[in-house]
């Protein structure tokens, strides 16, 4: 059962959101990663959004680029928390996407991370964090990573 949903508006964002999956798989926490577009396959986001926490996903990370729909159509259909990550796929490099996902109106909030590789890693130690709260092999997991970047 994945306790962490991995999204894409694009199968062109797969390079960046592999980089979350990464992360999740180096710190054990179970994970889905699909494509789905709040553009082009609106039922199938609205489907996954109703369905995710009856499913046991506990958070989302939904990358995106653009208008960056994703994460805000997806916290339209739930209140697991959602994490943006703004992809760098327009002549705005990304800015147009945070932008997006920022400003979410009050009561239906999105968490933002970086644009890019860094927001695609930094979404999945966030993920961690929250997961880890309840499952005690993730926090220990994710402690153990922060404790060998000190050295």
């Amino acid at each position: 059962m994945p306790l962490v949903g991995v999204l894409m508006g694009s199968a062109s964002d797969e390079p960046i959101m592999r980089e979350t999956a990464a992360v999740l798989e180096q710190l054990g926490v179970s994970h889905e990663v699909e494509v789905m577009s709040a553009h082009r396959t609106p039922d199938k986001v609205r489907s996954y959004g109703i369905s995710a926490r009856e499913r046991g996903v506990e958070v989302i990370i939904a990358g995106a680029g653009g208008s960056a729909g994703l994460p805000g159509v997806l916290a339209s259909w739930t209140t697991v928390p959602i994490i943006g990550v703004p992809i760098a796929s327009s002549e705005l490099k990304g800015v147009d996407a945070l932008y997006a996902i920022a400003q979410m109106p009050p009561g239906v909030p999105v968490a933002a991370v970086a644009v890019g590789s860094w927001g695609a890693r930094n979404a999945a130690f966030l993920a961690a964090q929250i997961v880890g709260i309840k499952h005690e092999d993730i926090r220990k997991a994710y402690d153990d990573y922060r404790e060998g970047l000190r050295g």
